[in-house]
């Protein structure tokens, strides 16, 4: 029997320490043996976001011992391993550094490849992990720090359709539960409280719902949440802002979709239409059933992660690592960390002051 590569993935690149095992049976599908994540929420929590610094001394302290206990979960033994996978970016450079460091340290002990992936590639390929997934479709990746559709036309091969101008839709979560007093992370908790409240209280703005083509920007509504939080009289406003928001979303997201499925015929005319949905935010219940309900009445079939592989994982990680290594797609030791690194890199910037649509 043919033996079959085993990978392992290894991601830092904001507050979780993780590590995973991935290989594919006989059909070549892949397989997760391990997949371990530590979170630093009490690290961060006082603070009310990710301190990089506090986040960076975090993953030194853990990552070893991560590492480790992917390897034994897994059953596997470290000399088995084919190739060395970590997360080089985008995210912050401190933390990128410390799973960057410790994959190609390993790498080169073990005498194996070390592979260098896109955080975002990982979210991209992530359903592929509990899915049949075949090339091309359209990703709508959700994160706590990016906001985009992305044509993915192949492997390696993703033109970007439209993203956000400012915040990212996880940040403009965080940032939402932050103004509601709700600990970080409160993002997911937003959710939560927004079953007990009522969804039509508060009108609250959509920005460029109707121009910028499938573009998108949670600013303004974060400002408007802000002033509206000043006045919040007692539980029952705290739980309808909450429904607002999560309402005031969703109706971005829709009509934002039905754009980029326009935009992604147009420039695909796929035979399949198929649409990923992927990231943090992709766990919100109530945005996965809304995408959902609005690919079956555009004639579009809906691929979404495990819950738990919404998040940050090194499953993901380790599964780019996979194909990569197949391809014998591996990269140097001196390949720097990135702190932006964009799944399409001929896409324009579009962020900050004077950005025009």
């Amino acid at each position: 029997m043919i033996k079959k590569p085993l990978i392992l993935g290894i991601e830092s690149s904001c507050d979780e320490t993780a590590a995973s095992l991935v290989t594919e049976n006989h059909e070549g599908k892949p397989v997760v043996l391990s997949n371990i994540v530590s979170s630093q929420t009490d690290i961060h929590k006082e603070f009310g976001g990710v301190v990089p610094e506090l986040a960076a001394r975090s993953h030194i302290e853990k990552i070893d011992w991560i590492v480790k206990k992917a390897i034994d979960e897994s059953e596997k033994k470290i000399d088995e391993i084919d190739a060395v996978a970590s997360t080089a970016g985008p995210g912050l450079v401190v933390c990128l550094s410390v799973g960057l460091s410790f994959g190609k340290a390993l790498a080169k002990s073990l005498g194996k490849p070390f592979i260098a992936v896109n955080h975002l590639e990982g979210h991209a390929l992530s359903p592929k992990i509990s899915s049949q997934l075949d090339y091309p479709y359209l990703l709508l990746l959700i994160s706590g720090g990016h906001s985009q559709f992305l044509n993915v036309i192949n492997f390696g091969k993703y033109k970007r359709l439209g993203t956000t101008i400012d915040d990212a839709l996880g940040e403009a979560f965080d940032k939402t539960a932050k103004l509601l007093g709700i600990e970080f992370p409160g993002g997911p908790k937003i959710e939560v409280l927004a079953q007990r409240g009522d969804p039509n209280k508060f009108d609250l703005p959509k920005p460029i719902l109707n121009k910028g083509g499938c573009n998108l920007s949670f600013a303004g509504l974060k400002t408007a949440v802000l002033k509206i939080s000043k006045n919040i009289k007692n539980e029952q406003d705290k739980f309808d802002l909450a429904a607002s928001f999560q309402k005031t979303i969703e109706k971005i997201l829709y009509k934002k979709t039905k754009i980029a499925f326009d935009a992604y015929e147009k420039q695909s005319s796929p035979k399949k239409k198929v649409l990923v949905v992927a990231g943090g935010v992709a766990a919100n219940k109530n945005i996965r059933n809304m995408l959902k309900d609005l690919c079956v009445s555009e004639n579009y079939q809906s691929i979404f992660p495990p819950i738990e592989l919404c998040g940050d994982n090194a499953a993901m990680i380790a599964l780019v690592g996979l194909e990569k290594y197949k391809l014998n797609k591996f990269n140097e030791l001196d390949f720097p960390a990135k702190p932006r690194w964009a799944l399409d890199e001929a896409a324009i910037f579009l962020k900050g002051a004077g950005v025009k649509l």
